[in-house]
């Protein structure tokens, strides 16, 4: 069955089944595979490093979490269908005084390097989208670690986990756009792999070199000490 005739078939199936269009997909996830996440994942692009402004080394991180507006493909009970996020589906969460949300890598909440509650992690709207702006320490063993492999393109794509607080299905059941979100406790991730590919980052490399020990309790760590 090809991919447009599984997206009608899935629609038809969801038209019969969905109460109203406001009611939020079922068991929605990125891909076919049953128990696959349900974050919305995008690719980055012109990854470089340098250090943040009068900061004493420190890394600077900038980049989209996700796009607006743009389209990408999302599954639900029914199957394949496609998910837009609005452009102001963002302003009531950000707008929380305690908002708290760290960046981290692949979603590991054990792997945070900045969060919105220390002052270290900036998240705001702009015309592509969620654009994030972190403040990375480069003695942070996970700092250390992710840095080349921005650097050199081996990661570049970014997530985002969130709850969706209001959305509306298209009359046809094929679309599903999502107004209002919730980032609160959710999270921004560096990933591997993703399915929105329209957003950008950029790690900017310190004028100096990483240091000697955070160079080693990298080491320690790649070796399981």
């Amino acid at each position: 069955m090809t991919t447009t005739m599984t997206r009608a078939a899935a629609a038809a199936a969801r038209a019969q089944q969905v109460r109203q269009r406001a009611d939020r997909p079922s068991q929605r996830r990125c891909a076919e595979e049953s128990g696959s996440r349900a974050v919305v994942r995008a690719a980055l692009a012109g990854v470089q490093l340098r250090a943040a402004a009068g900061d004493g080394g420190s890394l600077e991180f900038t980049g989209h979490a996700s796009v607006t507006e743009r389209a990408y493909e999302m599954w639900d009970w029914y199957g394949p269908y496609s998910e837009v996020i609005s452009a102001g589906a963002f302003d009531t969460t950000l707008s929380r005084t305690d908002l708290d949300v760290p960046l981290v890598l692949g979603h590991d909440q054990l792997r945070r390097i900045a969060r919105t509650t220390t002052g270290t992690l900036d998240l705001t709207v702009d015309d592509v989208g969620l654009a994030v702006a972190a403040r990375l320490d480069p003695a942070d063993v996970d700092v250390a670690y992710i840095a080349p492999k921005l650097r050199a393109q081996l990661v570049d794509e970014m997530s985002f986990a969130f709850r969706i607080e209001a959305g509306t299905w298209s009359p046809d059941y094929t679309e599903y756009r999502i107004d209002r979100v919730d980032l609160h406790r959710g999270d921004v991730a560096i990933v591997g792999y993703g399915a929105n590919p329209s957003t950008d980052a950029a790690l900017r490399q310190p004028a100096r070199p990483v240091s000697s020990r955070a160079r080693a309790l990298l080491e320690l760590a790649l070796a399981g000490g």
